[in-house]
């Protein structure tokens, strides 16, 4: 496989943070803000945004357990641009909770 030369590409990215974060939610329901802000590369403010975004789409639901938020992805919505439509978010999360399963049993 080959590298991709990232300072050739700019710093852009194939995943928009707002991907990121629901793939990190899916991985992790029970992360808090902090920690996903941390994995994702972002900002907790800009966390929390993109948080109340996918929750005003409906792809996370939140709720409490004791004094924590925990979180709920809904696979089955399709993704919001007419080109992936016919595609559920879940299907992407699958591909990479498989991956990420796969990366660590190789370690």
């Amino acid at each position: 496989m080959t590298s991709v030369n990232t300072q050739e590409s700019g710093r852009w990215t194939l995943l928009t943070n707002h991907g990121r974060l629901l793939l990190l939610i899916a991985q992790e329901p029970g992360a808090k803000i902090r920690d996903l802000a941390l994995a994702a590369g972002v900002t907790e403010r800009t966390t929390q945004a993109i948080v109340r975004d996918l929750e005003r789409a409906g792809y996370v639901s939140k709720h409490k357990v004791g004094r924590q938020n925990r979180y709920t992805v809904h696979h089955e919505l399709p993704f919001r641009h007419p080109a992936e439509a016919d595609h559920s978010v879940g299907e992407l999360i699958e591909v990479f909770l498989v991956m990420t399963k796969n990366q660590a049993h190789q370690k």
